[in-house]
């Protein structure tokens, strides 16, 4: 199993295949761009059908890779090579799932006026719920809610999807320009034309930018963003208020809640995954016993180059052992 990570889904992918029997899961982060206790969760799981590969660059850089890696069908098949995180549909139709229970708590006389607020950066969630609305849940809405790394933001906005470098963020799992899932939405907003599709992932790819001012395409969803100082200042806020502690990622949902009837929230990582945020904002600190457990571990991860040759020759070494 391959996947790519930007903090947090490798964790949940790595969980789900501890101790496997036949099965190696290998999950690309960006080194030094997710949070330790990320890190310490994909890192320290003391199994050995695991490993981390912490690559140089972004989480885009790894993702390219990893889809360079995926367009070799011959070296797929040759090692039984299956995808985890977003990048395989299945785990975008579970996630539908989701939304259609949170949908069905709602009293009956909202439903239909409720916007889902959806943090994300690599647009797999948010997917997963539009696609839910496309089987029948009946929403207002979809909202994007996007960090300083704001290529989401600024398409649906605008139509200007142009990418620029990765700027590092208090909300480092949203750190991402190049979006995978972003293409699926365009294959089903292009009325399933596989040509336009490519010939958009095409341009996007060679000139790292698209224009859109497709109407129907950019009222499909809102969106918003919000910067480092921005997200200080909501997790405060949301404390004050409400006594709840939010994660960097979830505070950049919270913005002009006031334009909208009703909404719900997605959260996303569990707060204490960023104890330096949490702790110079909020002057407290937040634990989680689980997250505590991991600082007693030895660190385990494979330094990469975020290159398909070096992946590929690095899972062909990982197979015999595995086998005999």
């Amino acid at each position: 199993m391959l996947g790519a990570t930007s903090g947090d889904t490798g964790a949940a992918a790595i969980s789900g295949l501890l101790g496997k029997p036949g099965v190696n899961i290998f999950i690309l982060y960006p080194d030094g761009r997710v949070s330790p206790l990320q890190e310490r969760q994909m890192t320290c799981t003391e199994e050995t059908n695991v490993y981390p590969l912490c690559i140089t660059g972004s989480f885009d850089d790894a993702q390219a890779a990893l889809k360079e890696v995926f367009g070799d069908k011959e070296f797929s098949e040759s090692v039984n090579l299956s995808a985890v995180n977003s990048i395989n549909l299945a785990r975008i139709l579970a996630q539908c799932v989701y939304f259609i229970y949170a949908w069905l708590q709602l009293s009956e006389s909202v439903r239909e006026k409720t916007t889902f607020i959806v943090p994300t950066g690599n647009f797999g969630n948010v997917l997963a719920g539009w696609l839910a609305s496309r089987m029948g849940m009946k929403v207002a809405g979809f909202r994007v809610a996007t960090n300083r790394n704001d290529i989401l933001d600024r398409f649906f906005s605008s139509g200007d999807y142009s990418a620029g470098p990765v700027a590092p963020s208090l909300a480092p799992s949203m750190d991402i320009q190049i979006a995978s899932n972003f293409e699926r939405f365009l294959y089903f907003m292009l009325d399933r034309n596989t040509d336009k599709t490519r010939a958009v992932m095409a341009e996007i790819k060679e000139k790292k930018a698209f224009s859109c001012q497709d109407a129907s395409i950019l009222s499909s969803m809102s969106s918003s963003s919000m910067d480092d100082a921005e997200i200080r200042d909501t997790i405060s806020s949301v404390y004050e208020q409400y006594g709840y502690v939010v994660d960097p990622h979830t505070a950049c949902a919270f913005k002009d809640l006031e334009d909208l009837e009703h909404c719900v929230i997605l959260a996303t990582a569990h707060p204490a995954k960023f104890p330096d945020v949490l702790e110079d904002t909020l002057g407290q600190a937040f634990t989680h016993p689980v997250l505590e457990a991991l600082k007693e571990l030895d660190v385990i991860k494979f330094p990469l180059s975020p290159d398909s040759d070096s992946i590929k020759e690095f899972i062909v070494s990982k197979q015999r052992p595995n086998q005999e």
